[in-house]
């Protein structure tokens, strides 16, 4: 499939999804949301992707949102029902689209609004030293609501507050990201992409199976009380037991070598 606002890639079970509207600071419209649910179900179903990369053409900004210019003009052609139903954004991550393969998002310059959903639902963050976060909802009359609440997972209440409160007048340096912990790991700004595909290579080596099962374990912890995930943590792993890479990864240990994992 041909993609107008993304570009697509694909490399010995790494994709890499890239942010392609630099002159529009990397907002999603409705057609980028669309491409974007579209590749999310390509790669879901896709047994060659083992893990993504999320990056951004440019360097001035990763994402800042969605696409005022022409929601403005959408909304205004609405019903007040339809307004209220209305919420972009809500399909433009692996996690929105239920694919749960792992997912590193590399951040270069401005992260701000909308764009903050790429980090709340990633596995791993990492920023080069010029990127910035930021929610501006309040500075222009709007509730910031779903992106903090979301953001609220990955750091502590307070930074996560200020941030919301603060909307525009305010922004999280790359270095107090990695401090409170939204970004896992700072690099130069030009080894950005080097840094995340050094990454992606290596969970790549990994059994796909283990990796999404993993994933599926984590996230849907969230959604559960402490038993109950531990208890969905337990089913999963047992499942995984009966993968040809889980017994590879035994044979592999009991013989001192590298295990040779398929995704079966």
């Amino acid at each position: 499939m041909a993609y107008e606002t993304i570009i697509y890639e694909k490399h010995d079970h790494v994709a890499v999804v890239t942010l392609n509207r630099p002159d529009s600071l990397n907002t999603f419209n409705r057609l980028m949301e669309a491409e974007l649910s579209a590749l999310w179900a390509e790669m879901r179903n896709d047994d060659d992707v083992w893990v993504a990369v999320v990056t951004a053409q440019g360097e001035k900004a990763f994402c800042v949102g969605v696409d005022t210019k022409e929601s403005t003009a959408e909304v205004d052609s609405m019903s007040q029902f339809e307004r209220w139903k209305e919420v972009p954004g809500s399909a433009v991550t692996a996690r929105q689209n239920g694919c749960l393969k792992p997912v590193i998002t590399a951040v270069n310059g401005m992260c701000a609004g909308g764009g903050l959903y790429f980090i709340a639902d990633s596995d791993i963050v990492i920023a080069s030293d010029n990127a910035t976060f930021f929610d501006p909802h309040v500075s222009y009359g709007r509730v910031a609501a779903v992106e903090p609440i979301a953001l609220t997972r990955r750091m502590p209440f307070g930074e996560v507050m200020r941030m919301a409160l603060m909307g525009s007048a305010w922004r999280m340096t790359a270095t107090r990201a990695h401090q409170v912990g939204l970004v896992q790991e700072l690099v130069p700004q030009g080894g950005l992409m080097d840094k995340a595909l050094e990454m992606a290579r290596i969970l790549a080596d990994l059994p796909p199976l283990a990796l999404a099962g993993t994933v599926e374990a984590m996230w849907t912890s969230l959604e559960m009380d402490r038993q109950a995930a531990m208890d969905h943590g337990l089913l999963l792993a047992q499942r995984n037991a009966f993968t040809e890479d889980y017994m590879e990864g035994r044979r592999a240990f009991e013989e001192k070598r590298k295990p040779r994992f398929n995704n079966r």
